[in-house]
C-alpha cells in the first residue's frame, strides 16, 4: 500500500458512504499511524468526518461504525503487510459490488472542507460492550492469555480480570515489529507451552487485528474453529449454525445427530456473516477461528468468542467438551498454476468420488480467491485415505494444467 493510494480509497470510499462520518481504528503495525493519517486526509477530502480512535479491534470498529467503519490492519499476517478494511454502518463487510463502486471513485475530484478527530475513549466502550453481552464469572478459572502482540494487547487480559480469572497475558507487548509473531492465533506454540508449564484450565489466542480466536486445552491440545463452534452450538442451543466449506466433517456429523440444521457457504466469514443474517440465525464460524455471534452483537469477535467459550466448559476441562465431537483427518495440497481454473475433469472426478464415499469423507477442489493456486482437500476417517483422495485431485489438476 502507498500513502497516495490510502488517501485516495479514504475520498473514495467517503463519497461512498454518502453523509460522510468515517469511524477509523487500527492494529499495531508500524506503518499503521502513517495509513490512519493518510486515509483520513482523504476523508476530509471528500467532504467528510474522520473520527480516530487510534489502536482498536476490528470487531470493535465494526460495532462502532459510523457511516463507515474502517480497520487499518492486515489481520493475521505478518507486521511488514498492512491493509484496509470497511465497514457498512450496519458493522458488515462490504460486498464485491459495493467494493466496485468505491473503486470507481479513486480518481473522483476532491470536495474539501471535511474534519479530522482523535477520540480514546472508544476501548472502553467496547469492553464495556462485550462484558455486558458475553461475560459470565469466572472466578476460579486459570486462563492464558496470547494477545498476538495486537489490537487486544491490553484489552483481553483485562477482561478475563475484570471477570474473576487469573490471568496470565502473553504477546502483550506490542512494539510494531512483532505483532503475529511467534505468537497468537497463526503461531500457537508459545500458548501451548504457557498452558503446559504453569497449570492453566485454557488458553486462548487472538490473530492481531482480534476476529479470530483459537484456543488449546489444560495439556496444550489445539482445539480449532470447528471445535469451538461445536461446543457453543449446543452450548447456546442453536437450531441452525452457518459454516464454510472447509468445515470438518465430523462437525456435520454431530449436528446432524443433534438435529442443528448446518447451512454451508465459501470459504470466508464475510459469506457466514451474510447467511446468518438471511437465516435469521445466531451463530456461525470458520475452522480457522472466526466464530461469529449475533447475539448482541454485530460481526466476529475473538474477545466475544474467548468468552462464550469459557462459559460454555465450566464444570468440566476443555478437552472433554471437543471430545463430543469426532475429528475427520484433512489433508490439504496448494497447486500453482498459471490461471485460476479448475480443471473440469478433476470436478468431475471429486463428484464421483464424492458420491462414492457417501459421506464417509470427501475431496474439496476450488480456485482460491487471491493466488494463483487451486486448493484440494480430501478428508476421510484415516489420515492414510484423506492423503490418497487428495493427491488423487491434485495429480489431475497438475496433468491438465502443467
Amino acid at each position: 500500500l502507498t500513502l497516495d493510494l490510502v488517501e485516495r480509497l479514504g475520498k473514495a470510499a467517503t463519497l461512498w458512504s454518502g453523509r460522510g462520518r468515517v469511524f477509523v481504528g487500527r492494529d499495531t503495525r508500524a506503518s499503521g499511524p502513517d495509513l490512519e493519517e493518510a486515509f483520513a486526509r482523504g476523508v476530509a477530502a471528500a467532504g467528510g468526518s474522520a473520527v480516530l480512535a487510534g489502536v482498536l479491534p476490528t470487531p470493535a470498529v465494526a460495532l462502532l461504525a459510523l457511516d463507515l467503519g474502517v480497520v487499518i490492519s492486515a489481520s493475521h499476517n505478518p507486521p511488514e503487510y498492512n491493509g484496509v478494511k470497511l465497514f457498512d454502518r450496519h458493522g458488515s463487510k462490504l460486498t464485491d459490488a459495493s467494493e466496485e463502486e468505491i473503486e470507481a471513485l479513486l480518481d473522483a475530484p476532491e470536495r474539501g472542507g471535511g474534519t479530522i478527530d482523535r477520540v480514546d475513549v472508544y476501548t472502553e466502550s467496547y469492553l464495556d460492550h462485550v462484558l455486558e453481552r458475553f461475560g459470565t464469572d469466572l472466578t476460579g478459572l486459570r486462563v492464558a492469555v496470547d494477545c498476538a502482540n495486537g489490537a487486544y494487547a491490553g484489552i483481553a487480559p483485562e477482561a478475563f480480570e475484570r471477570l474473576g480469572a487469573e490471568v496470565t497475558a502473553i504477546g502483550d507487548v506490542p512494539d510494531g515489529t512483532n505483532i503475529n509473531t511467534g505468537c497468537g492465533a497463526t503461531d500457537l506454540s508459545l500458548l501451548q507451552e504457557t498452558v503446559r508449564g504453569g497449570g492453566h484450565d485454557l488458553g486462548v489466542a487472538f490473530d492481531g487485528d482480534g476476529d479470530r480466536m483459537l484456543a488449546v486445552d489444560g495439556n496444550g491440545a489445539v482445539v480449532d474453529g470447528d471445535q469451538i463452534l461445536a461446543i457453543l452450538a449446543l452450548h447456546l442451543r442453536v437450531d441452525v449454525v452457518a459454516v464454510t466449506v472447509m468445515t470438518n466433517l465430523g462437525f456435520h456429523r454431530l449436528m446432524g445427530e443433534r438435529g442443528i440444521r448446518v447451512v454451508t457457504t465459501p470459504v470466508g466469514d464475510r459469506y457466514v456473516l451474510e447467511a446468518l443474517r438471511r437465516e435469521n440465525a445466531i451463530l456461525g464460524g470458520e475452522q480457522s477461528g472466526h466464530v461469529i455471534c449475533l447475539r448482541g452483537h454485530v460481526t466476529g469477535d475473538g474477545l466475544a468468542a474467548a468468552l462464550l467459550l469459557c462459559d460454555a466448559v465450566r464444570g468440566r476441562t476443555l478437552a472433554e467438551a471437543a471430545a463430543v465431537m469426532p475429528r475427520f483427518a484433512q489433508a490439504q495440497e496448494n497447486v500453482r498454476v498459471a490461471r485460476r481454473e479448475v480443471p473440469q475433469v478433476a470436478l468431475a472426478e471429486a463428484e464421483r468420488l464424492n458420491a462414492e464415499l457417501d459421506g464417509d469423507g470427501r475431496v474439496l477442489v476450488r480456485a482460491s480467491g487471491t493466488e494463483p493456486l487451486i486448493r484440494v482437500l480430501g478428508e476421510a476417517e484415516t489420515e492414510e485415505k484423506a492423503l490418497q483422495y487428495c493427491g488423487r485431485i491434485a495429480d489431475l489438476v497438475k496433468r491438465e494444467l502443467g
